[in-house]
């Protein structure tokens, strides 16, 4: 059974402990796939958050309810999240989601489906960071308060269509944004969560950003799906 949050969509779902080895460090993670998955969505959390974050935990449970698999892992080992330049080291979390991508990719339980990254504050930026590598395929990337400017010379190379939400009153991010969809040469929209501010506290305003989440990988994953 899922836990109800106070937006009143599933923030939990039964799933798998799952442990990646990527670049010689070994990363914590939750994998739910439900039946009949379209996708799977791997989500990249900010600086002082980790796979347990309640926020990306209520996203991760609506996707799950629409037949989309989710990942939630730790981009650092506890013991790397101490020293506070490896939380902004965005070329180091984007490598990290590079190797957790090629571990998706070998799953069994998801092999050959689409997948899609989610990115919240800086996670944002190493998603679109892996996103702009060669030869990594995917399908499309969701930015939540996002920070893609930490990936500014990296945005022009960015192939996967991307969704930037930001809240109406996190007037300092917006502009961010709005600077760096100005970067993007790939498929791109931003949308505005009225009233909102950075962490999306306000009510309705995360239920919000996972519909709008939702829609964007269930289009992109069912175009994706088409072309292979």
């Amino acid at each position: 059974m899922a836990h109800l949050t106070g937006d009143g969509a599933p923030g939990d779902m039964m799933g798998e402990e799952v442990h990646i080895d990527v670049g010689g460090v070994r990363l914590g993670g939750h994998l739910m796939v439900p039946p009949n998955a379209e996708g799977v969505v791997a989500f990249v959390h900010g600086s002082g958050s980790s796979r347990h974050s309640p926020r990306n935990r209520y996203v991760a449970g609506v996707l799950n309810e629409a037949a989309l698999a989710t990942l939630l892992f730790d981009l650092l080992t506890v013991e790397e999240e101490l020293n506070r330049d490896n939380v902004f080291d965005i070329g180091l979390l984007a490598e990290r989601l590079v190797g957790v991508t090629a571990w998706l990719e070998s799953r069994e339980d998801v092999v050959g489906l689409p997948i899609g990254y989610f990115g919240a504050s800086t996670g944002a930026a190493a998603a679109l960071w892996a996103a702009s590598v060669p030869g990594v395929e995917i399908a499309a990337v969701v930015s939540r308060g996002g920070r893609p400017d930490l990936a500014a010379d990296r945005l022009g190379a960015v192939r996967s269509p991307t969704l930037l939400i930001v809240g109406g009153r996190d007037e300092v991010v917006l502009d961010l944004n709005l600077a760096a969809q100005r970067e993007l040469r790939c498929e791109s929209e931003l949308r505005i969560v009225p009233e909102a501010t950075h962490l999306f506290e306000e009510p309705g305003a995360l239920s919000m950003v996972a519909d709008f989440a939702r829609d964007w990988f269930t289009w992109h994953f069912e175009r994706h799906a088409t072309r292979s």
